[in-house]
């Protein structure tokens, strides 16, 4: 396992008090969060939610994106259940840093879309990948999930992790006027489910 948990605190937050386990990657160097609520190790299904980092949407509540809407929603189900874990991972930007996703918004601004701004860039349109995630489920004794998403990838690569993905729930929030173009790139070029 290249993620290894190293250690755990309490994080009291507006959405109640969360364990907070911080996780270690050997192979890439990033160190990668899980808020977990209740009891998660009787084996039923669990609310979960693979969120990955957004500086800007997280923590500057950008409204180019709705990174932080649905931080904020995933971590307001979880309390509201009582049961549940936030995966945070740290794959700024798609998986492309902070400077580039920076440089993404600038191309954005002279008209290109989220997916042709990281093209542009050198880069997939999405280079996030989920193998930690596997790791940090299987420390919290987590084997089948209630998935947190509109991206389908998300679900395939649970999947193929040997995580059962039991439902997705929606997680539609967030959507004004600075993010439709943004939204709308993600369901033709990303497929993600929205309305679905």
């Amino acid at each position: 396992m290249p993620t290894t948990h190293v250690t755990s605190s309490l994080l009291p937050t507006p959405y109640g008090t969360f364990d907070m386990h911080g996780f270690a990657d050997s192979e890439t160097g990033k160190e990668h969060l899980a808020l977990s609520m209740g009891d998660l190790s009787n084996g039923s299904v669990a609310l979960v939610r693979l969120h990955s980092e957004c500086l800007t949407g997280d923590a500057l509540f950008s409204l180019r994106c709705d990174c932080g809407s649905q931080l904020q929603e995933a971590l307001k189900r979880i309390s509201e259940q009582g049961r549940g874990v936030l995966l945070y991972l740290r794959q700024e930007g798609r998986g492309i840093g902070l400077l580039n996703k920076i440089k993404a918004y600038n191309l954005q601004d002279q008209g290109a879309d989220t997916v042709e701004a990281n093209e542009r860039l050198g880069f997939d349109a999405d280079m996030r990948e989920y193998g930690m995630a596997k790791d940090m489920l299987d420390y919290l004794q987590i084997t089948s999930v209630q998935l947190m998403t509109n991206n389908p990838r998300k679900i395939k690569a649970l999947t193929d992790l040997g995580i059962n993905v039991d439902q997705r729930q929606a997680l539609e929030v967030g959507k004004n006027s600075h993010n439709k173009a943004y939204l709308a790139t993600k369901a033709s070029k990303l497929d993600h489910l929205f309305g679905q």
